[in-house]
């Protein structure tokens, strides 16, 4: 009797191509992903009918198309504890349509793009069974609740191919950090329109539209639009403070700042510069009233609707 293929037993790889939809061949020395909640879709398509009339009654068959993979999983949002040097996700943050801008012993900053788009191969082995995803792209979701770590959620969707057995990779994980959770001592600033509020959850949804696109002669996975959008619940305050409800109207644009960390080389600064204010909710926690609000990243020039700086 075969023995069982434990799930937990994987390797997650990912490095980014030179060329669309070439394995850059990532290796676990380098590339490899430490991951939680994987989920892996290995065979995604359509099943096209038959529809044959044939003698007697039994089914005709189908033909599989469209044939694609998808992975979703989660990591922590952690700097990589040097200024200057790009955290151990920044690959797969710009297979998300986002660039990476590294200024030398000072920062790593991480802005949307709207053209030339990333991609990159994912190597999942698990026990020796290796899927691989071509030309992935995907999308994110920033997550920044009170008394969590901070994480990062990603979905990605690329070609499809055969999976194989191979010997399981060693992997290195040393540039993955342990997260410091996110709380008063740990997150020193949450500002909305330069106001201080008591926050319990903020989230930066990167919202890509991720697409498998088969012609004759190109198979690709394509970004084709983007659409961000911000949650945070806060505390509510007196309206002569803060009114959400007039601002939501009046459609104004408001800045949004959320820092995280307070060590140089930990530091993670999300901000939104023009965000524009959406119907405010009410909500209440341990009898505390509260604001659920939503707000829309706009971009004042192209591609300024959001940035995250790890200083």
């Amino acid at each position: 009797m075969a023995a069982p293929k434990f799930w937990r037993n994987k390797r997650i790889l990912f490095a980014l191509e030179s060329t669309y939809g070439v394995d850059p061949g990532p290796t676990g020395a380098s590339n490899a992903v430490l991951a939680m909640d994987v989920t892996l879709k290995p065979m995604e398509g359509q099943d096209q009918e038959r529809d044959l009339e044939q003698p007697g009654m039994s089914a005709n068959g189908t033909i599989p198309t469209d044939l694609h993979s998808a992975i979703s999983f989660t990591v922590d949002l952690s700097a990589s504890g040097v200024a200057g040097t790009a955290p151990a996700w920044g690959a797969l943050l710009r297979a998300c349509g986002v660039a990476e801008v590294i200024s030398a012993g000072t920062s790593v900053t991480y802005t949307p793009i709207s053209e030339s788009f990333e991609s990159g191969t994912f190597h999942l082995v698990i026990d020796k069974t290796r899927y691989v995803l071509l030309g992935a792209r995907g999308t994110a979701e920033f997550d920044l609740s009170a008394q969590a770590t901070p994480k990062i959620k990603f979905d990605f969707t690329g070609l499809f191919a055969i999976p194989t057995e191979v010997s399981a990779p060693a992997v290195t994980l040393t540039s993955w950090k342990e997260p410091k959770i996110v709380s008063a001592q740990n997150t020193p600033t949450f500002t909305i329109d330069a106001i201080p509020f008591v926050m319990s959850s903020a989230k930066l949804a990167l919202g890509n539209k991720v697409e498998p696109r088969f012609l004759v002669g190109s198979d690709r996975v394509l970004i084709t639009d983007k659409s961000e959008s911000f949650e945070t619940t806060v505390e509510a305050q007196a309206l002569t403070a803060f009114d959400p409800f007039t601002m939501a109207r009046d459609m104004e644009q408001i800045p949004v700042e959320l820092v995280h960390g307070t060590v140089a080389g930990s530091i993670a600064t999300l901000s939104l510069a023009t965000a524009q204010m959406q119907r405010p909710s009410i909500s209440q926690s341990q009898n505390i009233k509260e604001w659920p609000l939503r707000l829309i990243p706009r971009a004042a020039t192209e591609n300024d609707q959001w940035s995250l700086t790890l200083t």
